[in-house]
């Protein structure tokens, strides 16, 4: 069995770092950006192994990952590959994370089309892949979908990385999600717009507004001028591109309630709303997000649960798929 170059097999890959491991930020350009977006951009969320398989009866996998100390929280999370075909998860494994290890993951006897979800959090690199058996393939390129976010977009309060809500349109749009959602970030920050304006894309969505609220709060004003320079920025490399803006979802507590500079979530919504209605762009289209998900669909009353992010997906699909 001849070990196979993963690069043709990746989707999800928006930039490769110095040492070619994918990151979700420009290497070159970390500087501008703030600090917690820098370091969420190293943790390949998103990232998978798209591939067919002929003959084949698993798929080894050699990979690099971080293992965190006893005392870290991370080292409570369970370290798990999982092998999605047609739509549903068909096998999970999970292993004790090594510094270096191969994986190996059985395949249906059926065939066909398959993706490998690897464990995020401990920041794996794929070195190297083989069919057992047989051969592999990878699947051809589709669509590129590039989503900007925060927590919620990353998948936070999803129980996988294939349940966050861009993982599961992506998969029901056929598309090749890149998924740039930086927990406790996407306040509108310039830089950022700039990155995505100068990766290829055929599909954007922008879905961040909830943590203007509150970390680093602004005003209904200061947001409606972020928002209309954010897309400003972003059309200068896509002039053309399908562009949908997702406004901040249902958060109780934030709704009627004034942050410290004195604008309600609901006053940040309705700001960046009327900042893409007021964008005449024909190509650009607003997903309200105040009733896409309620209470119940809230695992921390902020991030959706399971259920949260299948809503949001299928919300989000609707919008896009007459327009790709």
């Amino acid at each position: 069995m001849t070990w196979l170059d993963p690069d043709p097999f990746l989707r999800g890959v928006a930039w490769r770092d110095a040492t070619g491991r994918a990151v979700r930020a420009d290497p070159a350009d970390l500087t501008r950006l703030p600090w917690a977006t820098a370091e969420r951009a190293g943790l390949p969320i998103g990232v998978r192994l798209e591939f067919t398989a002929e003959g084949a009866s698993a798929i080894e996998i050699r990979y690099r990952a971080s293992v965190p100390a006893p005392t870290e929280a991370l080292s409570a999370l369970a370290h798990t590959f999982a092998l999605w075909a047609a739509g549903r998860c068909v096998r999970e494994t999970t292993v004790t994370p090594a510094r270096e290890a191969v994986v190996r993951l059985q395949l249906p006897s059926t065939g066909g089309r398959f993706t490998v979800h690897p464990p995020e959090p401990m920041a794996p690199v794929v070195l190297a892949l083989r069919g057992v058996g047989g051969a592999l393939a990878p699947v051809p390129a589709a669509p590129r979908w590039l989503v900007h976010g925060d927590s919620i977009t990353e998948g936070w309060w999803s129980t996988r990385p294939a349940h966050a809500w861009p993982s599961v349109a992506g998969r029901a749009l056929g598309l090749d999600t890149v998924n740039l959602g930086y927990a406790g970030g996407a306040r509108g920050e310039l830089a950022t717009a700039e990155q995505l304006a100068a990766l290829p894309a055929d599909v954007l969505t922008l879905a961040f507004g909830t943590n203007c609220w509150s970390g680093a709060p602004c005003s209904a004003r200061l947001l409606y001028a972020r928002t209309r320079n954010f897309l400003t920025a972003l059309r200068r490399g896509h002039p053309r591109t399908p562009l949908l803006l997702l406004s901040p979802l249902l958060r109780p507590a934030a709704e009627r309630t004034p942050n410290a500079v004195g604008s309600t979530l609901t006053e940040l919504r309705t700001a960046m709303e009327e900042a893409a209605g007021d964008a005449n762009d024909s190509r650009l289209q607003v997903l309200p997000g105040r009733d896409l998900v309620t209470p119940a669909d809230l695992a921390d009353g902020l991030h959706p649960n399971d259920r949260g992010h299948e809503k949001i997906a299928a919300a989000v699909a609707e919008v896009l798929r007459p327009r790709i």
